[in-house]
């Protein structure tokens, strides 16, 4: 009874011509498509947080930088963590390979070439964090926009139903409160439609973006530590605990 009573409900669609058609659609459209993506950074969220647990579990327990063979391993594995801990070794590897030799000939400058290797590294950590960033917002920019318009798109299908309904009202010549009423409220299921779409598109923007800026908080502190293993050879961690036996 229920299903028929919408289907009753929703012919006005139909009776809005080629405009109302569209909107509906457009609509759909939009809900299928922010519901599709919602699922799947759910998924992506929840595959992620498992991935960067194991990975920074396995990572720390290293005694030493991580070798070759560690540096392939970290390639296979799907997190921001694991990928910035690639480039950040890489690119102590590259400095070290094209600059001993320069070292070993300009002693005098070793400090500067030191501060150098930081800086290097620490570029390379940058460039890394914010492609990281870019590939977490993929998306967002969907559900912002579904979230701004999808309402308006709602509120104009509204606006077309009523003023179709008024016309084939006013051409039939039955102008009464029951005459009207029926098709102004059947038009206004237009603009449910649109806040049906549109809020809970919303809540995942917020809800995405607010995980997105816990966890870039989380890869920037991850980013400091490993600039600090890179160029000292001990984790800050261990760095911070002899100082604590000591005083």
């Amino acid at each position: 009874m229920q299903a028929e009573y919408l289907l009753d409900n929703l012919k006005f669609i139909s009776q809005g011509g080629a405009v109302s058609i569209t909107v509906a659609v457009g609509l759909l459209a939009m809900s299928i498509g922010s519901w599709t993506l919602m699922v799947i950074k759910a998924i992506q969220s929840r595959r992620l947080k498992s991935s960067s647990m194991r990975f920074l579990a396995r990572f720390w327990d290293a005694s030493t930088l991580p070798s070759t063979a560690m540096t392939e391993d970290l390639k296979k594995a799907e997190n921001p963590f694991a990928r910035l801990a690639v480039q950040g070794i890489n690119a102590a590897e590259h400095h070290k390979r094209y600059t001993t030799q320069l070292l070993a000939e300009q002693t005098a400058t070793a400090p500067q070439q030191h501060s150098r290797h930081d800086e290097f590294i620490a570029q390379a950590l940058r460039r890394t964090i914010g492609q990281e960033a870019m590939k977490l917002e993929t998306g967002l920019t969907l559900l912002a926009s579904v979230g701004s318009i999808a309402p308006f798109i709602g509120l104009f299908g509204t606006v077309w139903g009523i003023y179709h309904a008024l016309g084939t009202i006013a051409v039939g010549g039955q102008a009464t409160v029951d005459k009207v009423a029926g098709p102004v409220g059947e038009a206004l299921i237009m603009t449910a439609f649109g806040l049906a779409v549109a809020i809970p598109a919303v809540l995942a923007y917020n809800a995405l973006v607010r995980d997105n800026r816990l966890l870039m908080g989380e890869i920037e502190t991850f980013a400091h530590d490993l600039h600090t293993y890179l160029t000292t050879g001990i984790p800050l961690a261990t760095e911070l605990a002899s100082t604590e036996v000591l005083l």
